[in-house]
Parts: structure tokens; C-alpha cells; sequence
């Protein structure tokens, strides 16, 4: 019995152990989760050419913008003209209509410059002026590699006035993939 008991006791406890250690452990990570079927067409980062046909920007005919569409039906949107002047970034919402057709709309501050020069060297900058709101509806390609869209441009001060009339754009833009 003696002989028997050291011997479950050596094979036991580690058995035991590693019975133990093999419950508690994590299980193994799982595969990703796809994005639900009704997201997937617009899910992921894009870049466009826009063009406006009326408005501030109408005299501009290189700008691109540059999106990230979330699964959560957030996104944002950044343009090769966030620079000039100093803005940030939009941000903003997105929601399916239709199988290929989208909506989103999504804002950002603006920004004021400064009234002399000397303001910049006394510490002074470019200052809150107001926001930017863009509404843009999108019809995705059946491929999910392109969409057309047309845009709505509203700006406002800070107190929420308009600041002028509403301007319209098109874009086209294209799914960026490896």
C-alpha cells in the first residue's frame, strides 16, 4: 500500500495539476467576427476624389478625402486640406439605407485665423470659428471595391447660425486593400 500511494502521490499530483492548470487556462482565442453582411459593403477605410460645384471649395480641384467606416457605424473622415487652414479631423456617423446605398453624416471645427500677424508671436493661433457638417449619401459598387456619392456641405459659427449658403459635391471613391 505504501509502494502504491507514493506512487498515485508522484503520478497523481502532477496529473492533478496539470488536469487543474488545463480548467483554468484561457481557451483559445477564437476566430475573428466578421462584420454583419448588412455593414460589410461599407466597413473599412476609402479614399475619394470630391468636387464641389458651389460653395468656398468649388475652385478646388484636387481635394481628396480619406475615410474609416467602423462595424459600430461610427466613422471618420480627414482630407488633404486639413492643413489649410489648421483643422481637425471630422467625425461623425454612418447608417445603411438600401443594400449599396448609405448615409453619413459626420462634422467637424473650424477654424478662425488669426486677425494681425502679431497675435501668432504673442501666443495667439488660429481660433474656434464654428463646425462643418456633411451629410453624404453613398451607393457602393456591387463589387464593394467603389461608390459614387453626393455630398451636402453646411457650416456654422459657434453659436450655431449658419454662416452661408449650403454647398453640394460628388465624389468617387475607392476602397483601399492590399
Amino acid at each position: 500500500m505504501k509502494t502504491s500511494s507514493l506512487f498515485a502521490r508522484r503520478l497523481g499530483f502532477p496529473a492533478l495539476g496539470l488536469l487543474l492548470l488545463a480548467g483554468c487556462s484561457p481557451t483559445p482565442p477564437s476566430a475573428p467576427v466578421a462584420a454583419p453582411s448588412e455593414t460589410a459593403a461599407l466597413v473599412g477605410a476609402w479614399r475619394a476624389q470630391v468636387q464641389f460645384s458651389d460653395g468656398a471649395f468649388a475652385s478646388t480641384k484636387d481635394l481628396e478625402f480619406l475615410y474609416a467606416f467602423n462595424a459600430g457605424g461610427t466613422m471618420t473622415e480627414s482630407s488633404n486640406y486639413d492643413g489649410a487652414p489648421p483643422v481637425a479631423p471630422a467625425y461623425g456617423i454612418w447608417r445603411k439605407l438600401s443594400d449599396t446605398t448609405y448615409e453619413a453624416k459626420y462634422e467637424y471645427f473650424w477654424t478662425k485665423p488669426p486677425v494681425k500677424l502679431e497675435e501668432l508671436t504673442k501666443g495667439a493661433g488660429w481660433i474656434p470659428g464654428g463646425v462643418g457638417v456633411l451629410t453624404q449619401k453613398l451607393t457602393v459598387a456591387a463589387d464593394g471595391k467603389s461608390f459614387d456619392s453626393t455630398i451636402t456641405y453646411d457650416v456654422f459659427d459657434k453659436t450655431g447660425k449658419p454662416t452661408e449658403k449650403a454647398s453640394h459635391a460628388t465624389a468617387k471613391g475607392t476602397k483601399i486593400t492590399f
